[in-house]
């Protein structure tokens, strides 16, 4: 591509104190260092207006849902996060999805996330990876499951925080499980490669 890749992080989970939103963070960072254009859509973000999706209404008069669609156009590559329900994924997720359609992911590189609670998440990877390829994402082949979230976070004390710009800098949390913040980060590095080189082996005569 001659243009810089948008990558756009889209975090599924409604809970204040998201650690998947710290995750999506990290790897957006990772993203921006690499040489993306950074976006982040936050599903938890009350200031947002996301109906339940309902197949009879049109996604023009849906609240938000026009313009984070066409933000998920626009975007090169995607960093997706679930929360871990009931071994799936968060319905914060689920109906954000089932407003997208093939315009919002054909020819999009996608990388996917799941934080789990407990020790559980390879059902939520499975479900999330099986959608997108529904809708003809090209889904990364590494991916990034994290087991009992509270451990692999904590809260930056008073003036450790770390300066504008820096990995983090826009979340309340440390990563200190340095494997997974590494793999988190090497994902989100990966797709803002495979963004803005996707026209190599996308681009392929029919």
């Amino acid at each position: 591509m001659s243009q810089t890749p948008t990558v756009l992080a889209v975090n599924g989970s409604r809970r204040d104190g998201s650690y998947g939103r710290a995750t999506l963070q990290y790897a957006l960072d990772a993203a921006t260092e690499y040489g993306a254009e950074p976006d982040f859509i936050d599903l938890g973000d009350p200031e947002l207006d996301v109906p339940l999706y309902h197949p009879d209404v049109d996604a023009a008069d849906a609240g938000d849902v026009p313009d984070l669609l066409a933000r998920m156009r626009r975007a090169d590559g995607v960093l997706l996060c679930s929360p871990v329900y009931h071994d799936s994924y968060s319905s914060a997720f689920r109906s954000f999805h089932d407003w997208c359609s093939f315009d919002e992911y054909e020819d999009t590189v996608v990388g996917l996330f799941a934080v789990a609670g407990g020790g559980s998440y390879g059902g939520t990877l499975e479900h999330m990876r099986a959608t997108i390829r529904g809708v003809h994402g090209w889904v990364a082949p590494l991916q990034v499951g994290i087991r009992n979230a509270r451990n692999r976070f904590e809260r930056w004390d008073d003036g450790e925080h770390p300066p504008a710009g820096a990995a983090g800098s826009e979340t309340r949390y440390e990563f200190v499980d340095d494997d997974l913040r590494e793999r988190t980060e090497k994902l989100g590095r990966r797709i803002a490669h495979y963004a803005g080189h996707k026209d190599e082996f996308l681009d392929v005569p029919e």
